[in-house]
């Protein structure tokens, strides 16, 4: 795990978690009208079916409920940006917990109307500094939403390409959280300020070890929309391919991200 520098990005706690539920509204939505034949479609994602998939997307959300549950664990070193690198080694018992979940849920839009009321009375009272014994490691709830935002936009665009004619909209906040967490992710894995990485309109980090920029048009750019760069960091899609189809453009020797992505498995 790369090791994370001091915390300089804040986000707006209330934005943030009208930001989780707007999301997870916007996918029990489109969900709620998927046929029998959608949800048996693949998604790309190893095996997983769009039923599979649409039960981790609720597992990730409840997984809010089943920490404030749980009796509050002590306060740990586990910040918000050790998340992005931390997630790998927890893939597989994911996986398997979103099979028996679908598998226990054959009616999606109950479980999804289970979540949505458990998560939202839950958000009533907890604060955003409480502890919370996450898969990946103490994390205060402020955080860990934050980390939903990327669970949330990551798996609807998984959904959207997934299922042909599904166009589940982004809720902006949730978006922009996604996009600039894991902009930041990558100033932690490669720290420098020789290459400028801009993903308008929600961010611009600088990163690579190099000569430092101060005047004028950096030497380095790198420049692609939120989407892509999500893509790009999930490992959706390939720097090469993306490239190609000027999906990103890439200025200056030191602009090649190819051998630092992904940063999330």
């Amino acid at each position: 795990m790369p090791p994370a520098r001091k915390r300089t990005r804040t986000y707006d706690p209330a934005k943030i978690r009208t930001a989780v539920l707007a999301q997870f509204g916007n996918v029990r939505a489109a969900v709620r009208d998927l046929g029998e034949e959608e949800l048996a479609l693949p998604t790309g994602l190893g095996d997983w079916t769009v039923r599979e998939l649409a039960a981790h997307i609720a597992m990730a959300v409840e997984t809010v409920s089943r920490s404030i549950d749980r009796p509050e664990p002590g306060k740990g070193e586990f910040t918000l940006l050790d998340w992005p690198f931390a997630t790998a080694g927890r893939a597989g018992d994911i996986a398997e917990d979103s099979r028996e979940l679908a598998g226990r849920n054959p009616d999606l839009d109950a479980l999804y109307a289970r979540t949505e009321e458990r998560i939202t009375e839950r958000l009533a009272t907890a604060p955003d500094d409480r502890p919370l014994g996450a898969r990946t490691g103490t994390i205060t709830l402020g955080d860990f939403l934050v980390t939903r935002t990327v669970e949330l936009v990551v798996h609807t665009d998984d959904l959207n390409r997934a299922v042909p004619g599904l166009d589940i909209p982004y809720d902006r906040q949730a978006l922009a959280a996604c996009t600039r967490l894991l902009a930041d992710a990558l100033a932690v894995k490669a720290p420098g300020a020789s290459t400028e990485v801009r993903i308008p309109p929600y961010a611009v980090v600088q990163c690579v070890e190099g000569p430092r920029h101060t005047r004028g048009t950096p030497p380095n750019v790198v420049e692609t929309d939120p989407l892509t760069w999500i893509r790009l960091a999930t490992g959706r899609t390939e720097w090469k391919a993306a490239l190609e189809d000027a999906k990103v453009s890439a200025s200056g020797e030191r602009a090649d991200l190819g051998g630092l992505l992904p940063l999330m498995g």
